[in-house]
């Protein structure tokens, strides 16, 4: 199986984390997002214990709660001691809601508004992440006027391709997030953060991307990072104390993806920041990543029930289920692929189907090209699996469909996370 936490029982029913998948889906019903709580402890644990290996306690495990953020999986983050990268007011109050210590807590995200910026500030929020030089600005003049004084990290960007997905590629020059460093925009930008009386400067901040694999891609970041530190240091007199590296480490989605060891990787970019850090005569930084999908990913699992079955002879097959892209738009948006299993049997005799959700979209495809049972029928239950991360944080109610509702699995009990959404939910907000 693409995880071990993702088994079959003799009788052929397919097995999350000890539960049956179809009893889950007929008690809580579908569209259903499983989360396997046991997992997200497990992966949380590699992080933190790595971290306190590699660097002792001069580092920090953010949890990005862009993956998925809900009221118990914060509480669990926290439980296990990380902290937490948030991008929105929204994400900062689910955490401050259970209790999320707000120092912990680093504010990012490159379109922040005044209303945003407020916010934060008035709620002591640990950090921000600062984006770019009118942010900035903007950071210090509300800081004045509440009369604090806000840590700040600057995001920077260093031109690195880490040859993921376009559409999650954020290290190169010419994305939209941060300030390039080969311009020379980025020494503007901390002069200009010097100068900012209501700010403290902290660190620098930089990410290069979603589904990192390769090897040596945290490495050549450091070497970027620890260079600009030294420019600072010898042209300003700058410390920087803090570095956040961003996070990235890529997941299995399919048999064929790589595993990683994440201990080992972590390790080897704390020995290269040491070594660099001696080489250009920096003191060693406080270390920061931002793990999400590696926390989350392989914690989730979707279920949905099948309402038909098309067959075009000689073109294609359907397999359509009761979501789609509603609750899972990443395939639409960028071709990510999932691997799908019938959860009610196994079979010997296979079709290839395209599966398609219930939306009024021709490009309503949750993954194509499936081997899906030869006799697949409606009210079958198909599993979408390594789900945990940016499918419940991106469902929309598309169709005005309700979201599904997401159960949590332990060792030996199942509990309701967050609700099914009703069809008065969705129309709760009309006046």
């Amino acid at each position: 199986m693409l995880s071990d936490n993702i088994t079959r029982r003799a009788d052929g029913v397919l097995c999350f984390a000890g539960h049956s998948v179809p009893d889950l889906a007929e008690k809580y019903g579908t569209p259903l997002y499983l989360m396997d709580e046991e997992r997200i402890r497990h992966n949380c644990r590699l992080y933190t214990k790595a971290f306190k290996q590699a660097f002792g306690e001069n580092a920090l495990p953010l949890y990005a709660g862009k993956a998925a953020s809900f009221k118990q999986i914060i509480r669990v983050v926290m439980s296990e001691g990380m902290g937490l990268d948030a991008v929105s007011p929204g994400e900062i109050h689910t955490a401050l809601s259970v209790g999320f210590p707000e120092e912990k807590i680093f504010f990012h995200g490159d379109g922040k508004t005044d209303e945003d910026i407020r916010y934060a500030i008035s709620k002591n929020i640990g950090y921000f992440i600062v984006d770019n030089p009118e942010e900035l600005l903007a950071v210090n003049r509300e800081a004045a006027s509440q009369k604090k004084k806000q840590k700040v990290l600057l995001r920077v960007t260093p031109g690195i391709d880490p040859h993921t997905y376009k559409a999650v590629n954020t290290g190169t020059v010419d994305v939209k997030f941060g300030v390039p460093m080969e311009t020379g925009q980025a020494f503007a930008f901390t002069e200009e953060a010097l100068r900012c009386s209501s700010l403290e400067f902290c660190g620098l901040h930089c990410h290069v991307g979603s589904e990192v694999f390769d090897e040596t891609v945290f490495e050549d970041v450091i070497d970027v990072m620890t260079d600009f530190m030294a420019e600072l240091s010898v042209k300003l007199g700058l410390k920087t104390r803090m570095l956040n590296v961003g996070g990235g480490y890529g997941v299995r989605y399919l048999d064929t993806d790589k595993h990683i060891d994440i201990p080992e990787r972590i390790g080897s970019v704390a020995s290269h920041l040491k070594e660099r850090c001696k080489q250009l005569s920096l003191e060693l930084p406080f270390f920061l990543m931002e793990p999400g999908r590696s926390i989350v990913a392989d914690a989730g699992m979707t279920v949905y029930t099948v309402s038909s079955v098309k067959r075009i002879p000689g073109y294609k097959y359907y397999a359509i289920v009761d979501g789609g892209m509603a609750d899972n738009p990443r395939y639409c948006l960028y071709g990510a692929p999932y691997t799908v299993l019938c959860a009610d049997r196994e079979s010997r005799f296979f079709a290839v189907f395209d599966l398609a959700g219930r939306c009024c979209e021709s490009g309503d495809i949750v993954q194509p090209s499936v081997k899906l049972p030869v006799d697949i029928s409606r009210g079958d239950h198909i599993a979408v699996c390594t789900t945990g991360a940016y499918n419940y944080s991106m469902a929309s109610n598309y169709n005005r469909l309700g979201r599904p509702a997401l159960v949590m699995l332990t060792d030996n009990d199942s509990y309701t996370a967050v609700r099914r959404e009703t069809v008065e939910d969705v129309c709760s907000l009309d006046i």
